[in-house]
């Protein structure tokens, strides 16, 4: 049984690739071995060419897509038709100690003459002019002659992540993360019903499953084939038709990209993760992301990435204490000042108010989701969240902070955002130049 489940598995995944390479122009065969961010490389010495050719493969990251002995002259140079012709997304450009000025000009004539383009300057570190003039011609990075691979790592991963924050704040899709301050706090419950609540209410949700074992498919009654693990192996070819491939329909058009059907702890770089959503939020309006149960870096990187993080809790001691603890990890990241608190199966507690709450957990209080368990538990054993139904009171209060999170994180809602409301209660009014400190011997 599992043999055959298996060969049907592949050759459905066979399937898609093959469909995929046939719909995608110029996909060629070759680039199932090619993945990362597509690099050109610059130098007037043969010699340092290979040498930067050599770091980048050591990457695993970065691809070389085109490289060349010298720098162009002139905007009619042929060397800017080919680096646009392969679609570069950074370019190297070498510095020669003895004569930095022509590299200098080079970057100059990229950054006037090619759009979306990074450009990374490789050169002495101990002549602050030529740091300077660099980065006033253009350059995004600015790395250490003789750098390593782990260098340029970490120079590729940088350029990656801050342009798909970039393009999300473009006007793209806004992502949400949804993580648990204690388990069983509820954060996969609110994560898909949010998801839910938005794809009824604005259209164009994916929902993405980050648990180390996903449940989102329970909640939901899909049976998917294909999931994230399968999109993160495929990051080297992913776009979006490749991607709607690995994605379960689901009622109502919510889109998933289910997690694992069995535990495994799914470990993706920031490069990778940063790649991934840079083909997601250009297709989607939001993006739900459960990451429920992971306090690891990969859940730090997903709220870096994220609009919004909401960090599910409930009013007791033990959840209010750990709730802290996840902010005060959040903050070690870039994405403390989005965290939103949510209370789950709120009950009142005499003389324990909202600044309480806020203070115990050093957190912005969103929302508070009655208790309502005679509602919820059918739902998730049907398949059938309740944030399908509005007649509901549990399902009016997932519109509700659904709209609130809209609103707290910049976007425009029905709702006037105060403070935190409960159910029923009445509303009230209303380019800069990277240098690595490592690199520069600090």
């Amino acid at each position: 049984m599992f043999e055959e489940h298996s060969h049907h598995y592949r050759s459905h995944l066979a399937g898609i690739l093959a469909l995929h390479n046939m719909l995608v122009p110029g996909n060629r065969s070759e680039a199932i071995g090619m993945h990362g961010v597509a690099v050109t490389l610059l130098s007037e010495d043969k010699e340092r060419l290979a040498v930067l050719q050599h770091r980048l493969d050591g990457t695993q990251m970065g691809r070389n897509v085109f490289s060349h002995q010298g720098f162009p002259t002139n905007a009619t140079d042929s060397i800017l038709r080919q680096i646009q012709d392969v679609r570069a997304e950074v370019v190297l450009v070498d510095i020669d100690t003895h004569d930095a000025q022509r590299a200098i000009r080079a970057i100059e004539l990229i950054s006037a003459n090619t759009s979306d383009i990074a450009i990374f300057a490789v050169g002495e570190m101990n002549n602050p002019l030529t740091i300077v003039a660099a980065m006033r011609a253009g350059a995004r990075e600015y790395l250490e002659e003789h750098c390593s691979s782990e260098a340029i790592l970490e120079a590729l991963t940088r350029h990656a992540t801050s342009r798909s924050k970039a393009r999300a704040s473009a006007g793209r899709a806004r992502v949400f993360t949804v993580m648990n301050a204690k388990g069983g706090a509820g954060s996969t419950t609110i994560a898909v019903n949010t998801a839910v609540a938005l794809q009824e209410t604005h259209g164009g949700v994916l929902l993405v499953d980050f648990s180390p074992l996903g449940h989102a498919t329970l909640h939901l009654n899909v049976r998917p084939s294909f999931g994230l693990s399968d999109a993160l192996q495929n990051l080297h070819r992913m776009d979006a038709s490749l991607l709607e491939g690995f994605m379960t329909q689901c009622k109502g058009g919510l889109q998933l990209l289910a997690g694992s059907q069995s535990p495994q702890a799914l470990m993706p770089g920031a490069a990778e993760l940063a790649r991934l959503f840079d083909v997601v939020v250009a297709h989607f309006r939001y993006v739900v992301v459960d990451c429920s149960n992971r306090v690891d870096q990969t859940a730090r990187l997903l709220c870096d990435l994220s609009t919004s993080t909401v960090l599910v809790t409930q009013a007791d001691v033990v959840s209010l204490w750990s709730a802290n603890r996840i902010r005060t990890f959040m903050e070690e990241g870039s994405g403390h000042n989005r965290v939103r608190l949510v209370l789950n199966r709120y009950k009142k507690i005499p003389g324990f108010t909202d600044e309480d709450i806020e203070k115990a957990t050093n957190c912005k209080l969103l929302w508070k989701l009655p208790n309502n368990y005679q509602s919820v538990a059918p739902a998730i054993d049907k398949g059938l969240p309740v944030a399908f139904h509005e007649s509901q009171e549990l399902g009016r209060a997932f519109r509700s902070m659904t709209a609130a999170l809209l609103q707290a994180s910049g976007g425009e809602s029905p709702l006037e955002l105060g403070q935190p409301q409960e159910v029923g209660a009445k509303k009230k009014a209303p380019g800069r130049l990277l240098i690595s400190p490592l690199r520069a011997g600090q």
